[in-house]
């Protein structure tokens, strides 16, 4: 890899490379062979009680029990029950599957893999659809950030953030093997065995290995209609979804330790997969040959000590390397044969102490080094160097809870051609506050400010022939208040019951919007300018016991935005919903268990929107909406416990589409099973 080069005064010439020495030494630790096999069930029990702990922010989770319950094939269609957020869906299970939080753009989402965030220079795009839940311990949601100021400076600098956590080993005792394979088959020509193995090295060491295989057609009938300028059905035909084949393949490992007054682990993480792109379907054009490899490596290490009782410190360490090839062979345009590199290093460290039993202060600072590679005409091979640094600080009183951090982003690039962004400086401030206004600890009220910044991806600046290297960076105002309520009953039929309540609005200035060209790879740049959002999210859950052996659980979410485009007085869409945010939409979840038997019912609705900057007729997508059911059981032979499900999605075989010309499967099937040694 190529040295740094000499830049303005204030970056010398950092790697990144204290990362190694996080590692060092880890591959001398093996597995001993375990004494014996114990039955163990690797599900997590989900907690049904509300939260013991006060957080000035509450994040939306969903533990391994329920993500286990929802039968969901990837992170992605999880987390659509989540309120306030969308996800655009470019149709089929290999299709491109990005979120978007409270209608601040693709960009403004953080996702963090067992802490450490996942990153994407080229479009800043993570594709949730690559990460499955079979080794899923939790996924949470925060709006804002996370109520910890014990954490990395990159932990402060998104609009919202998804932090995903891969299952820890534990073990009871006598115990030190734990296994688990399972089988995913139906729709789609699918074929999904993955495997989980757990070992107790030593008391204070653990190690874990998972892998996947991913083996699809994505073939599925659809249905395309096409509108005239008055909105009339002008053509209306039936055909079936091809080239939407992937073939993937998911290998990660790791070790986890516990330290006196801390813990460590390192992991390594291998993603290969070979794609068809199926494309848009434009013009009766129904069929596509596009194809895209992806491979995706990184290691990366955690560590966290108390060095006394007030000081603890905690340091983050990556590398990572990320192969993007994509393929456009259709002889009646352009041979297209592109094959991206990027290339990244990110090292955090951080400092927390305790002042006294009601103040904690804290400071971070993290460097990260980005490189990009392409064999494109005229590319920019840019060069990106971030610093980051984080002060912040914590008050906890019996009945009022605040926080306030105040972040520093430094950003200088180098380009080989052609001309390079600006070098970039800004501070943003965040304050969190969180009040018991009654003696009951059932009811909270809770708001926050937060003002953030980002930068163009390496794609919005200099992809060839597409990118703007004149595109200004993008700034938002988020402000919420809400509500919380829960409580617990230990007789009757209700035992548990929960309202959260959130009104928003968020301010974005200079907003860079990421439009789909022809295919799904190619986007247009552009800064929308102002846009203004208006929101509300509603969160309520209850948990019932109707009878002596039958638990019932209940969950509704429901979220309306208002996401206008105030950029010019003069445009005919000034004021206008912007592209592909619903007004309305919301989900269900109701779930059963019965002795050894368990069922679960979903449903999500997404309203009326348009796909292009003007809200007329032409440009309307009709509201969707679909339901999903599953019905499962467990059973156990001698030292064997196995669990079966069938599921039946999009029960009504309703056809839609989540982004316009991007059709959805209709009525598929899947069925799943798993085993436990």
């Amino acid at each position: 890899m190529k040295c740094f080069k000499e830049h303005a005064g204030w970056r010398k010439k950092t790697s990144g490379m204290l990362f190694f020495m996080l590692c060092c030494g880890m591959l001398r630790v093996h597995a001993q062979q375990a004494d014996s096999i114990k039955t163990r069930d690797l599900r997590e029990v989900a907690v049904t009680a509300p939260r013991a702990d006060r957080e000035v922010n509450p994040g939306q989770k969903m533990q391994a029990k329920e993500l286990e319950r929802l039968g969901s094939h990837s992170v992605a269609d999880a987390i659509r029950f989540f309120a306030g957020l969308q996800i655009k869906d470019y149709g089929g299970i290999g299709g491109l599957k990005t979120v978007d939080i409270r209608s601040m753009g693709t960009n403004h989402v953080g996702v963090f893999y067992d802490g450490i965030q996942l990153g994407n220079a080229q479009n800043g795009q993570i594709d949730l659809g690559k990460f499955s839940l079979d080794n899923m311990e939790e996924i949470a949601l925060y709006n804002g950030q996370k109520s910890n100021i014990f954490q990395p400076a990159k932990d402060f600098g998104s609009a919202g953030s998804i932090y995903m956590t891969c299952l820890k080993p534990k073990f009871a005792p006598g115990e030190k093997t734990h296994l688990r394979g399972t089988i995913k088959t139906g729709s789609f020509g699918l074929f999904n065995p993955s495997l989980l193995w757990q070992q107790k090295v030593t008391d204070k060491i653990s190690a874990s290995f998972s892998t996947e295989w991913v083996n699809a057609t994505g073939r599925y009938k659809f249905r395309y209609r096409k509108l005239d300028d008055a909105g009339h059905v002008t053509y209306d035909t039936s055909a079936y979804r091809k080239n939407g084949d992937i073939n993937a393949v998911r290998v990660e490992g790791g070790f986890n330790g516990i330290l006196n007054g801390g813990e460590w682990n390192t992991k390594i993480y291998y993603y290969q997969s070979e794609r068809g792109l199926p494309g848009t379907i434009v013009n009766n054009v129904f069929s596509h040959v596009d194809r895209q490899w992806d491979q995706n490596i990184f290691i990366q290490g955690h560590f966290r000590k108390d060095i006394t009782k007030h000081y603890s410190i905690l340091l983050n360490a990556k590398y990572a390397y990320d192969y993007t090839r994509y393929l456009a062979p259709d002889t009646a345009r352009l041979y297209i044969d592109n094959h991206y590199r990027q290339y990244e290093m990110y090292f955090s460290m951080a400092h927390q102490y305790i002042l006294t039993k009601w103040w904690t202060v804290s400071a971070s600072g993290d460097f990260q080094w980005n490189r990009m590679d392409a064999d494109l005409r005229n590319f920019t091979y840019p060069t990106r160097y971030t610093t980051l640094t984080a002060a912040a600080t914590n008050l906890t009183f019996s009945r009022f809870s605040a926080q306030a951090s105040l972040l520093g982003t430094f950003v200088s690039e180098d380009v080989k051609l052609n001309a390079g962004a600006p070098y970039q400086q800004q501070f943003t401030p965040a304050v969190f506050i969180s009040w018991q206004p009654l003696p009951s600890p059932d009811f909270r009220v809770r708001a926050y400010y937060k003002r953030i910044f980002r930068m163009p991806t390496f794609n919005d600046l200099y992809y060839t022939d597409l990118g703007n290297n004149l595109l200004k960076p993008e700034f938002a105002k988020q402000y919420d208040a809400g509500i919380t309520w829960n409580k617990t009953w230990s007789n009757g039929w209700l035992t548990q019951a929960a309202i959260e309540t959130d009104a928003y609005y968020n301010e974005v200035t200079d907003k860079i919007v990421a439009v789909p060209g022809d295919n799904q790879f190619r986007w247009m740049m552009m800064n929308l300018g102002k846009v203004k959002i208006k929101g509300l999210d509603v969160k309520a859950s209850a948990v019932w016991k109707l009878f002596q052996q039958v638990n019932f659980n209940t969950k509704l979410t429901y979220t309306f935005q208002r996401a206008q485009d105030f950029t010019d007085p003069a445009d005919s869409f000034y004021g206008d919903q912007i592209i592909y945010i619903p007004r309305h939409s919301g989900s269900l979840i109701l779930g059963a268990d019965y002795k050894q038997w368990e069922a679960n019912y979903s449903f999500i609705y997404t309203g009326e929107r348009y796909n292009s900057k003007e809200n007329k007729q032409k440009n309307y997508v009709e509201p969707w909406y679909t339901s999903d059911l599953s019905v499962g059981r467990q059973f156990q032979l001698q030292h064997t416990r196995f669990h079966i499900t069938a599921q039946v999605n999009n029960v009504a075989n309703q056809y839609y589409d989540v982004i316009y010309n991007y059709p959805m499967p209709g009525r598929n099937y899947r069925f799943i099973f798993t085993v436990n040694i």
